[in-house]
């Protein structure tokens, strides 16, 4: 079985490592439930998505129905403002077939025009606090990608308590030094706070650049062999206290 920790200061154990459902957004809803079942054999019981993710809410509201208390559950909101993030969240329930989800997170907040619509009045942000005030959501996150991310995660948690982070960390990412310093003080920060963090991008090989994706992977070209993959995904769970999203 996959090991256990606590996510943040959730009090939920979760997997280290994290199902993410952008793998489920263009699977037929057999190939879906082929793939849930699969990580309730292996004991994953962490589950990220979001309404970008294609049909991977539907795909997954099924399961929803039957199995929600083995799944800490996750998805997210691309919408900047208030209005924008209701609706997000009212389709994504509806979806998932759910009256609540663990984790709402803001999706790819890193453009400052839009982290100051979120912050500012009548944007995103009332919305999430409001949801989880009305016992919609239990807890609230930040993700983003690109070399800035970092950085723009301190300065959301510098204006509000976010009980999750998630940004890209991998070997190749860290070679770059403004981003490996930023990504440090982030963490240094989010462990003195307790608050969970999330990696993505552990498979990266490079950009797709002009190329045409050959694998259901939207940022990048995956490693593909198994031991590439598996020295990477071993060197991302080196990070202590945190958690890989596939």
């Amino acid at each position: 079985m996959i090991q256990k920790q606590e996510f943040g200061h959730t009090g939920h154990q979760s997997t280290r490592v994290i199902f993410g459902a952008y793998a489920l957004s263009k699977a037929s809803q057999s190939e879906a439930d082929t793939t849930l079942a699969l990580l309730q054999k292996y004991g994953v019981n962490h589950i990220d998505t979001a309404p970008a993710y294609g049909n991977a809410e539907e795909r997954i509201g099924l399961w929803m129905e039957q199995h929600h208390n083995d799944f800490f559950l996750a998805t997210k909101s691309r919408s900047r403002s208030y209005d924008g993030a209701w609706k997000d969240l009212q389709q994504s329930l509806r979806r998932l077939r759910v009256d609540q989800v663990d984790l709402w997170q803001m999706h790819g907040l890193t453009n400052p025009v839009s982290w100051e619509k979120v912050m500012g009045p009548g944007g995103a942000l009332d919305a999430f606090i409001e949801a989880r005030d009305k016992g919609l959501v239990r807890f609230l996150g930040i993700t983003g990608h690109g070399d800035k991310v970092p950085a723009m995660h301190r300065q959301s948690l510098e204006r509000f308590d976010f009980d999750s982070v998630l940004l890209p960390y991998n070997y190749l990412q860290m070679q770059k030094p403004r981003y490996a310093t930023d990504f440090n003080e982030l963490v240094t920060l989010c462990n003195k706070r307790n608050i969970a963090v999330q990696t993505i991008k552990s498979v990266v090989r490079r950009s797709w650049g002009t190329r045409p994706p050959t694998h259901n992977t939207y940022f990048y070209e995956p490693l593909e062999t198994q031991e590439a993959i598996d020295k990477s995904v071993h060197w991302s769970l080196g990070l202590r206290d945190s958690f890989l999203v596939t």
